[in-house]
């Protein structure tokens, strides 16, 4: 099944241009769409200070990252969890951004743009003209919110797992039929959560079978 990896950026500020750098990076493994539990997550030291607005947001200050590694120490193995594969984020532009500026300061190539899925383009085209933050679309599939005090890229990203979940199609994504040689009833069943069950008619129930077949005209599940 295809693999995808759903991600998230904590960062000074706005605009890496100006100087602005990641502090938090956290990355989910997906497998058709679906979270396997697999993840990478890091504290970043962004070299310089992190103003007071921004730790408002997302929780952190200058000296919860003192000591943390730097952006260089941890490419290798975060571009190793992300692969070649689609990456997944909610306003992807903004992530994409900061994460190219890092990849350039340590003379790497930036994210390739095909490999992009923005979550809030997709918010947006199925719900236009309503708001598509991430809390927005929480409460709108009835996501638990509770622990969001402030924009842990973590936990953002669990919480964006499971709108990504919805936004695609909800959770019958998995739902497969599913039937055991020899014949027999199918039954639908979630994948990776449930066995396929054989179901076997009694002698009586096949006989008001026969009996409610013979009643009809030329019926065309009628095997001789």
């Amino acid at each position: 099944m295809k693999r995808a990896v759903l991600f998230d950026t904590e960062t000074t500020g706005f605009d890496p241009e100006t100087g602005d750098r990641v502090i938090e990076i956290a990355a989910l493994e997906l497998i058709g769409d679906l979270p396997t539990g697999r993840h990478y997550h890091v504290l970043i030291d962004p070299e310089r200070d992190v103003p007071e607005e921004a730790s408002r947001v997302h929780g952190y200050t200058r000296a919860d990252l003192d000591g943390k590694p730097k952006f260089a120490d941890v490419v290798e193995e975060f571009l190793d969890f992300l692969g070649d594969d689609p990456l997944i984020a909610h306003n992807a532009p903004f992530d994409f951004r900061f994460i190219d500026a890092e990849l350039g300061r340590v003379r790497r190539p930036p994210l390739a743009a095909d490999r992009m899925i923005d979550t809030l383009e997709i918010a947006r085209a199925r719900f236009p003209g309503l708001p598509n933050s991430l809390d927005a679309l929480c409460r709108r599939f009835s996501i638990d919110l509770s622990e969001r005090t402030t924009h842990n890229a973590l936990l953002d990203c669990r919480l964006l797992a499971e709108v990504y979940v919805e936004l695609t199609g909800g959770r019958q994504r998995g739902l497969e039929l599913a039937m055991e040689e020899g014949g027999g009833a199918a039954v639908y069943t979630l994948s990776g959560t449930r066995q396929p069950r054989f179901v076997q008619p009694t002698e009586d129930e096949l006989a008001a079978h026969a009996a409610f077949v013979a009643k009809l005209k030329e019926p065309v599940w009628f095997v001789a």
